[in-house]
């Protein structure tokens, strides 16, 4: 009797058994049915350990093998996901890239040191180094193109350069050299158009020159005084000390007179 209950048991747990086998088949189907339908690529490094070409590396999990799928998670190894996982490798789409046009011929090309430095659409072959391709100093372009230091650097897209050691002394910093006609769009950008920059150059220049012209008429005047005082002092011989009453302003002359209120002697003289 104990022997007919044993059997009974044992054939329940090998049932048992057996339906965990296959739930656990059907939920590898399943992770293989959605693989497939993901169209997931094995990793390109991925290597074939296995004995059955399943891409992916073949690992030991408490004794048994499961697949490092490369999707984040691991695959237990069988026949049925072998065949599934082979089927979903597939070969990689291939890289369409398009190459970059010329501005200046409307060719396509590879490469180029313009597209490279400074991000420029011109091939070498239309490279002018002398002409609109030619590089500028930031301070040129700021006195020439009237620019801040924000129209350079703020504004988007901020300007490319490259950097060279000042030729004047090698111990200077070194110098931010632009292209040239990246600073003349960007200059058209700041002011509108051409006219108002040659506008605005004009106002700076008359004030600039009128500023030279300022300074220049007060060393002048500085200098008259410093000589009258000297030829005053020479003159300072008589008997008294002059005792100068009130001033008297001449509007023709932007002069001042004052006259000594003892002898009558008059001193003209300028006010700084």
């Amino acid at each position: 009797m104990a022997t007919e209950t044993e059997n009974i048991v044992d054939a329940s747990n090998e049932d048992v058994n057996n339906d965990g086998i296959r739930e656990r088949m059907a939920r590898n189907r399943e992770r293989a049915l959605l693989l497939r339908k993901a169209k997931i690529v094995a990793h390109p490094y991925a290597k074939s350990d296995n004995e059955n070409g399943v891409r992916g590396k073949v690992i030991k999990v408490q004794g048994q093998k499961v697949v490092d799928s490369g999707a984040g998670f691991l695959i237990e190894e069988d026949d049925a996901l072998e065949a599934a996982m082979c089927t979903i490798a597939a070969d990689p789409a291939p890289i369409i890239s398009k190459l970059p046009v010329c501005q200046e011929c409307s060719k396509e090309f590879k490469d180029s040191y313009l597209l490279q430095k400074f991000e420029y659409l011109a091939c070498d072959d239309c490279r002018d180094n002398d002409g609109k391709h030619s590089l500028i100093t930031r301070t040129e372009a700021k006195q020439e193109y009237l620019l801040k230091d924000c129209d350079l650097d703020k504004r988007e897209p901020a300007l490319k350069y490259v950097l060279r050691k000042n030729p004047h002394n090698v111990h200077w910093g070194e110098m931010k050299l632009y292209l040239q006609i990246q600073i003349e769009v960007r200059a058209l950008e700041v002011w509108g158009s051409e006219e108002n920059l040659l506008e605005e150059r004009e106002k700076r220049e008359v004030k600039r020159q009128e500023t030279k012209i300022k300074k220049f008429n007060k060393k002048v005047k500085k200098l008259r005084m410093e000589v009258r005082s000297s030829l005053y002092d020479k003159t300072q011989k008589a008997s008294h000390t002059h005792q100068f009453g009130e001033d008297t302003y001449n509007e023709d002359d932007d002069n001042y007179t004052h006259a000594c209120t003892i002898c009558g002697f008059e001193e003209t003289y300028e006010k700084m």
